[in-house]
């Protein structure tokens, strides 16, 4: 019998908060609900945004954290979108048989002194420099950015003040966040897991679709010599898409199994958790975190996406809001979906999920938060344009439809699943996503197909942001609420809707109310993804019918420390106490600590062993 890919623990950070235990999902849907949810979710946030709380949480801390989260104005302590700073070349000519002369330190003499230039050295090291004809200089200076919305992690959030973060890009300490975030959300010691697997059977794929393209990072490389900087040993790379997930193995779980990312521009988190779900699937693996952390709210990255007229510009969201009387851009509602919109908003995020067998989270009492039993990626095949629609996401759409379908049936399908679309706020993507969906909703018989897009709160956060959407998927199983589409008050005339049911207000279904719920992700250059997320009530009964009822009974049993462990790491971390895993030089091992045979691989920390003896598939073809 198949393996099931469940979610033991989950975690993270953006612009809503803190993942783990639907802290950031509560943010979305803060006005829905009961007072001690709310505080429960206002007590998290001033935790993560290091705010001193003595006593009850006034009106006013309140208002504060609710303008400090989500979608806002890039906050001037990242940096100043009204004082961005630049470069200016400057060509100019000494005035006549005139010299133009500047006098400087020595050490800021070119290596090579142009023809026109005459140097003379003067006292402490400076000298004196005339210049005949032409001169060219560089002249610092600042201009307004075109765009000043983002969505930004909580105001007084920093990932790198939580662990020793040694000129680590932010992309990277949000990993070391997210990771770790995830793995203590379980309730199940990383060390107990270990004890049960071998040390082959643990995979982590992670990664970002951008790279670290911040000053620690490329970024830094790359400007270094055009900034008179010295380029250091850790920019390279650190830069590298992929370091997420070496950070993750080095740093959080000493793992040393399978590793990678695969880098499907934004369905990079879809791509990564199919890999996912196959390994647990074909018991390549029985534990995976995986995940992605992108940190591209910088001016350089949003000047590029701007260039490809993709970001909604602060002029255009004004043209959007003509006739309201507003003098400034309505930021809060820069993102749009599927209403009358004019680009995306980028978005900072770092999102992880622990998937095992269902089989491994039994036997340790693992909570089940949901299962992800099928991710679908096509391409879209000959195309007029890189950055035009194809044909792929109808085959990933219909696919998940289908997977639906053929394990919980069409009436589940037609009455209780539901869509997290990838929904990005710029007109082509209203259209062609819309009538992606509406067309299979018809192809399948669903009259009225809900929609959420949650990049109306938090953004587009490229790589990482299906699993925005999973973490809001996770919340929906939890308190029975499908998030609106709160920053629109209409759907755009062009948007195809026939058979599908968009909502500015949350929607509330219940906790079992939907079976399940599919992730759309729609990648530049024709990387498409869907995945089916399956919620736990309907996953418990799968393990109840394929374990037993005497196994689950003892699961249960396990399950309540599980809880008490978890919910003990959620109050840390809600008064501000808990802290990311980081172990740096910790355990370092060399050959002397593994024993070799020639049948196995013996690890410490792992109970079970790397098997040599595993029969070839091919073996029978030279029989």
């Amino acid at each position: 019998m198949a393996h099931i890919p469940v979610i033991t623990g989950f975690g993270g950070i953006n612009g809503a908060g803190r993942s783990s235990f639907h802290h950031g999902y509560r943010r979305l849907i803060i006005d829905a609900l009961n007072q001690q949810q709310a505080d429960r979710t206002f007590a998290s946030l001033a935790s993560v945004m290091k705010m001193r709380i003595n006593g009850a949480i006034s009106a006013d801390q309140r208002q504060f954290m609710l303008d400090h989260t989500l979608i806002r104005r890039i906050e001037a302590d990242w940096f100043e979108t009204d004082k961005v700073r630049m470069n200016k070349r400057i060509s100019a000519t000494a005035v006549g048989d005139q010299t133009a002369s500047f006098v400087t330190k020595a050490r800021n003499l070119p290596e090579i002194i142009p023809p026109n230039w005459t140097v003379t050295a003067l006292a402490n090291n400076t000298a004196r420099v005339d210049v005949t004809g032409d001169l060219e200089f560089m002249m610092p200076t600042t201009r307004t950015a075109s765009v000043q919305a983002a969505g930004q992690l909580p105001t007084g959030f920093d990932p790198g003040a939580l662990y020793p973060a040694r000129s680590h890009p932010r992309g990277l300490q949000m990993a070391v966040y997210g990771a770790s975030d995830a793995v203590q959300s379980m309730g199940v010691p990383w060390e107990v897991v270990c004890q049960h697997v071998a040390p082959d059977q643990v995979s982590v794929y992670a990664g970002s679709a951008m790279g670290q393209l911040d000053a620690d990072g490329h970024g830094g490389m790359l400007g270094a010599r055009y900034n008179d900087k010295r380029t250091t040993s850790k920019h390279c790379p650190f830069g590298l898409a992929e370091m997420s997930a070496d950070f993750i193995n080095a740093y959080v779980l000493g793992s040393m199994g399978n590793t990678g990312t695969y880098v499907g521009a934004c369905a990079s988190f879809l791509y990564n958790l199919r890999q996912a779900v196959n390994d647990i699937k074909t018991g390549v693996a029985r534990v995976v975190v995986v995940g992605n952390s992108e940190a591209p709210v910088l001016s350089d990255v949003m000047d590029g996406y701007a260039a490809m007229g993709a970001l909604a510009t602060d002029q255009a969201l004004l043209a959007l809001d003509a006739g309201k009387g507003l003098t400034q851009a309505d930021f809060r509602r820069a993102a749009r979906p599927f209403s009358d919109n004019c680009g995306f908003t980028i978005a900072e995020s770092s999102q992880y999920i622990v998937l095992m067998d269902d089989a491994l989270a039994v036997e340790l009492g693992a909570t089940v938060y949901g299962a992800v039993t099928d991710v679908f990626v096509n391409a879209d095949g000959h195309k007029k344009s890189i950055s035009s629609p194809g044909v792929g996401n109808y085959l990933t759409i219909a696919k998940a439809a289908a997977s639906v379908r053929a394990l919980l049936g069409e009436a589940s399908l037609r009455q209780r699943s539901y869509m997290h679309a990838h929904g990005t706020s710029t007109p082509q993507n209203r259209v062609s996503e819309s009538h992606i969906l509406n067309e299979m909703a018809k192809i399948f018989g669903i009259e009225k197909w809900p929609v959420a897009a949650v990049k109306a709160y938090v953004g587009h956060s490229l790589g990482v942001s299906a699993g925005d959407q999973l973490m809001a998927t996770l919340g929906t199983w939890a308190d029975g609420i499908i998030p609106g589409i709160a920053t629109i008050d209409h759907i755009a005339a062009d948007v195809y809707d026939s058979n599908l049911a968009f909502s500015s207000a949350h929607v509330e279904v219940g906790r079992e109310g939907m079976d399940a719920a599919i992730l759309n992700s729609k990648g530049f250059g024709g990387n498409n993804a869907s995945a089916t997320v399956i919620a736990p009530h309907i996953v418990n009964k799968m393990l109840a019918n394929k374990h037993g009822a005497a196994t689950m009974k003892q699961y249960f049993q396990l399950n309540e420390t599980t809880k008490d462990r978890a919910a003990t790491y959620d109050d840390l971390a809600v008064k501000g106490e808990a802290l990311p895993i980081y172990k740096f030089d910790h355990n370092v091992m060399s050959s002397e600590n593994i024993e070799f045979t020639a049948s196995k691989i013996k690890v410490p920390g792992y109970l079970g062993a790397i098997d040599l003896d595993a029969p070839s598939p091919y073996a029978d073809l030279l029989k």
